[in-house]
């Protein structure tokens, strides 16, 4: 089965917290969007000519969903994303060859509060070509 994972580490957001590495697993339902970057001559009659554009043409967006979830955790998520606006961090996916690590920012997320004690976050993870 697919699981779409990441890691917030030990003190990543600030000393002492969180005290031990947590993963944190998606939602099921999340979508992936996938699109190639390729660049397009079109000529007469029809003919046209595709090359792709640069060394990493494969764009990947993740809609990813943590529902429901206790505040604690959704809060936690939510600092961690603050903690890493413009950065990087891995994002574990499951797919035909076992489980693939890759890079991924995030630019912005939604936090909805249908409790008190229960709320949800709704989020694009981005794939990044980087080291």
């Amino acid at each position: 089965m697919s699981t779409f994972s990441f890691t917030i580490p030990a003190n990543a957001i600030s000393s002492g917290i969180p005290s031990t590495s947590k993963e944190i697993v998606a939602d099921r339902g999340l979508q992936r969007q996938v699109k190639h970057r390729i660049l397009t001559s079109k000529f007469g009659d029809g003919y046209e000519q595709r090359v792709r554009d640069g060394i990493n043409t494969k764009e990947d967006n993740f809609n990813i969903s943590f529902n429901n979830r206790a505040a604690d955790e959704i809060n936690l998520i939510a600092a961690f994303l603050d903690s890493k606006a413009g950065l990087n961090f891995n994002l574990t996916v499951t797919n035909l060859t076992g489980d693939e690590v890759i890079k991924v920012v995030v630019e912005q997320y939604n936090i909805s509060y249908p409790q008190e004690t229960v709320h949800s976050l709704q989020t694009t993870f981005r794939r990044v070509y980087e080291p």
